[in-house]
């Protein structure tokens, strides 16, 4: 099978999600952001705060090359990993990229601990809205390379992953 890369903003739910469809689909779940952490030896927070972004967008590139390489894997990226459009090559040539989308207040309600999101920690609570539209804005084109979009805002992870089952069956990634 070929992989299904899941991407889109923090709090989408590519984690419980990717879980729930590798176990349907009988393929390896692997999560990017927790991989990066184990390889390092230090969480995301300590990694952008000891050694910078770009440090951890370095270590990302990296690991984006080895599991393009693979097989028969269910992906969850981090949020910015398309920000590399090498990264969205690559998965392009070895599966299919599933972008999970949600609301700006569902988005709020999934990320409202601090000390795990780097990128909104800095913000005070009532500029993380600001922080969430203004990251979201941003990538909004990176995201449209998906090969299929869904909205999570409303849905539970099952669903979402039903949702994306179909969508893997009408393009013959999945046989029924």
């Amino acid at each position: 099978m070929r992989n299904v890369v899941l991407i889109g903003f923090m709090g989408t739910g590519k984690t419980s999600t990717g879980k729930m469809l590798a176990a349907k689909l009988g393929a390896a779940f692997i999560d990017m952001d927790q991989k990066i952490e184990e390889e390092a030896g230090m969480s995301i927070p300590d990694m952008f705060a000891r050694k910078g972004e770009a440090y951890f967008r370095e270590q990302e590139r990296a690991l984006v090359k080895r599991l393009a390489a693979r097989r028969n894997a269910v992906i969850s990226t981090g949020g910015g990993t398309v920000k590399n459009p090498d990264n969205v090559a690559d998965f392009k040539k070895s599966g299919v990229i599933v972008c999970l989308s949600a609301s700006v207040d569902a988005v709020l309600a999934r990320t409202n601990r601090r000390g795990t999101r780097p990128v909104l920690d800095s913000a005070d609570q009532g500029d993380r809205r600001k922080a969430v539209e203004q990251l979201m804005a941003e990538r909004r084109e990176l995201y449209k390379q998906a090969d299929f979009t869904i909205d999570t805002s409303e849905l539970s992870p099952l669903q979402v992953v039903e949702n994306i089952v179909r969508f893997l069956k009408t393009r013959g990634v999945l046989h029924a």
